[in-house]
């Protein structure tokens, strides 16, 4: 896979990265793939990304498939459905997908049902805001 893109300018961040990424690549088509925590965030980069590109989002309740559908019982709670969003976003033929703040596991599996390249935006971490890398200093101790 060839791109035209630069690693030398070290300053862009990694939204910007991935950005001129999907450009130097010649993409045309976008997912994100995020949880309902983040819908706020998911957004905003939607609307980063829509000048230059077809942004499809959509977020891990896809489906609305409750846990008595799945499970029995009487739980009408809604159930997260990573494989559902790998799907809808399949359907509209994204070519980079974004995950954004899925669950461990979820993340793995809208990776692995994805017909497109995925990324990792953010992790889910709230005792970490977020950022997952803090979370080695308390190994150390």
């Amino acid at each position: 896979m060839q791109t035209n893109i630069d690693y030398s300018d070290m300053s862009s961040n990694r939204i910007e990265e991935i950005f001129n990424f999907a450009r130097g690549i010649n993409f045309k088509r976008i997912g994100i793939a995020y949880c309902i925590t983040f819908s706020y965030e998911a957004q905003i980069l939607k609307k980063y990304f829509e000048p230059h590109f077809d942004v499809f989002k959509v977020d891990c309740k896809y489906g609305r498939i409750t846990q008595k559908d799945v499970l029995g019982g009487r739980s009408n709670r809604i159930l997260c459905n990573p494989a559902g969003q790998a799907d809808y976003l399949n359907q509209q033929k994204t070519e980079l997908n974004i995950s954004m703040g899925l669950c461990v596991g979820h993340d793995m599996i809208f990776s692995k049902k994805s017909d497109a390249l995925v990324t990792n935006l953010f992790d889910k971490d709230f005792t970490n805001n977020n950022n997952p890398s803090k979370a080695i200093a308390d190994l150390q101790r």
